[in-house]
């Protein structure tokens, strides 16, 4: 599944092709998706241009915003107003860019068809390109919403959302604060998302390593100086993951079609029974709230 390293791979991949481009045309072929798709999502983006390309933990966020003509007194006033796609790539999905795009497949969803600003008007040529969700298993999102910029925190599947890893508020008093009294195990209390977001399984077992946290341990057990020491790994093993693509295990490319490489070099994920990079002792797998954990038991205490 794409998690956050993955999502802004694919953002920082999108910006220098979509920014300031209008969208000239909208195909969708299947609209249910993990929410249905509206009927007039066509009509709602058609002529519209792409401001800023964003992310909120694991959702896109493309500013959408109306033609110059579109403050007349007829038609839905939405279509006169900002508004924001919402994109969610799920667990396969993929959102990529394609000067010449190949002939849709039977997971091809939807396509926008981006033309520069200063070209949008003009007949269709080689400066158009395609930007093309795929999403095999259909539990990605694509949704239009109408709200400002300011109201956006408030959207209904963003407003739970933790802190961003790499907001400065994010620290080990940040962590330590809200992990006070919990005994849920510490690699949970990551998943869940509330404390922060964007740390994904693969990331989970790669932080706790890192800071030598064992992932069973209870979060509220976690003095402040592990707690420092957790949020350090966090943004670290975060960080390390963009720069390295994300990582790919089944479908996850980039907006170019690259693959992530950030896989190669865990140090403990999806090693059990292999030596620790570190210590030597084989790396141990277990299973906690249906997904594998993997840890060294010398290294994490």
């Amino acid at each position: 599944m794409p998690e956050l390293p993955e999502v802004e791979v694919t953002r920082r991949g999108l910006v220098p092709h979509v920014v300031g481009c209008r969208i000239v045309d909208v195909t969708v072929r299947h609209r249910g998706l993990r929410w249905p798709v509206e009927p007039e999502l066509e009509a709602r983006l058609t002529g519209r241009t792409i401001g800023r390309v964003e992310r909120r933990g694991k959702y896109l966020l493309l500013e959408c915003l109306p033609p110059a003509d579109a403050g007349g007194d007829a038609g839905d006033p939405q279509d006169a107003a900002p508004g924001w796609l919402l994109v969610h790539l799920g667990m396969t999905g993929t959102l990529r860019v394609y000067p010449d795009p190949p002939a849709p497949g039977a997971h091809d969803h939807l396509d926008l068809v981006l033309a520069p600003a200063t070209n949008a008007a003009g007949a269709a040529g080689a400066s158009r390109i395609v930007l093309r969700f795929r999403d095999p298993r259909r539990f990605g999102a694509i949704l239009w919403t109408p709200l400002a910029e300011s109201d956006l925190p408030e959207h209904p599947l963003l407003r739970r959302l933790g802190i961003e890893p790499f907001d400065p508020r994010f620290d080990g008093v940040w962590l330590h604060r809200l992990t006070r009294g919990r005994s849920v195990a510490i690699k949970q209390a990551l998943l869940a998302g509330e404390i922060v977001v964007g740390v994904g399984n693969i990331y989970c077992s790669e932080s706790l390593f890192r800071a030598g946290i064992r992932p069973t341990t209870p979060a509220g057990r976690l003095s402040l100086a592990r707690c420092e020491k957790l949020a350090h790994a966090v943004r670290e093993t975060l960080s390390e993951a963009i720069a390295r693509g994300g990582s790919t295990l089944r479908d996850f490319v980039g907006s170019d079609g690259s693959s992530g490489y950030f896989q190669l070099d865990c140090l403990v994920y999806d090693r059990a029974g292999e030596p620790c990079r570190v210590c030597g002792t084989p790396i141990r797998q277990i299973v906690q709230g249906q997904r594998s954990t993997f840890y060294c038991p010398h290294c994490q205490h």
